[in-house]
């Protein structure tokens, strides 16, 4: 099952860096999910040996009971996200030189939002507040399945992401530590742009900690447009040297979406040619 540790580091790594870490989760999250198929598959037919029934409990697993529909669904989504996110990479790069508003209303972007606050300071946007609205919803999409990773597996997901690093686990030890102080405060304080990895954690405890998923998507969307509120506000403060920027950067938005794409995907060949 060791798929299914790959894509739980691959996801975490792009919520706190957006990373090349997770360049080949499009093998890792196809994987992970064809062998969470094939268990369902001996469950239901009970076919399973004594030694299959025993993978769940290795070490480095996210829960401490045998899993079932849920946790499969939940692993699932996590995977989504990795392919998700990796998919959205070149799109932000494109449509920032394109339209910041609609990387902004699509994404959530926080770079979408700080040129859409330029744009609006030499007045190109006039609807900018249904932008920012949209792109909050937008950008809380998918916070939910880390509220469900910590209802079904408590701080397992956390214990997954720190591996046997002793230093990941000083990092998210001292994450952990901060969002268990701040307690419901910490999905506002969340999207901090600190080199911790807080929102994922705070994401997972507010789970574990039994917070209602309807006062979690409320707090998350409040937490999410005040943030971009802030960097739309400074991107309308800078004003016109991030208009002229952005001017040049769309004469060359389809090269850097295309490098994206190569830098995606040369990795994943690379691996596959080497195993050939």
């Amino acid at each position: 099952m060791s798929p299914v540790l790959g894509i739980l580091n691959g996801v975490q790594n792009e919520m706190s860096t957006a990373a090349a870490g997770e360049k080949d989760s499009f093998a890792v999250a196809a994987t992970s999910l064809a062998v969470a198929e094939d268990e369902l598959a001996r469950s239901s037919t009970g076919t399973e040996s004594p030694a299959e029934e025993e993978w769940w409990k290795a070490e480095g697993m996210p829960w401490n009971h045998k899993p079932g529909r849920s946790d499969y669904w939940c692993m699932g989504w996590i995977g989504f996200l990795g392919i998700f996110s990796l998919a959205m990479l070149p799109l932000r790069g494109w449509l920032l030189g394109l339209d910041p508003p609609i990387l902004m209303g699509l994404t959530g972007s926080r770079t979408g939002a700080a040129a859409t606050g330029a744009l609006v300071s030499v007045g190109q946007v006039p609807y900018w507040l249904w932008w920012l609205l949209l792109g909050s919803i937008m950008s809380i999409k998918l916070d939910w399945v880390y509220w469900w990773a910590g209802k079904l597996w408590g701080r397992g997901m956390i214990e997954v992401w720190a591996g046997r690093s002793e230093r990941a686990h000083r990092r998210y030890d001292q994450a952990e530590k901060w969002a268990r102080k701040l307690g419901w405060l910490g999905v506002l304080v969340a999207y901090v742009p600190i080199p911790l990895p807080i929102m994922p954690v705070v994401f997972v405890l507010t789970g574990a900690s039994g917070m209602k998923v309807r006062w979690f998507i409320a707090l998350d969307f409040v937490a999410a447009t005040i943030w971009n509120l802030g960097y739309l506000g400074l991107g309308w403060g800078v004003g016109d040297p991030i208009v002229d920027a952005l001017k040049y950067y769309a004469k060359i938005a389809n090269w850097v979406a295309i490098a994206l794409i190569i830098v995606i995907l040369a990795p994943i060949f690379v691996k596959k040619k080497q195993k050939a």
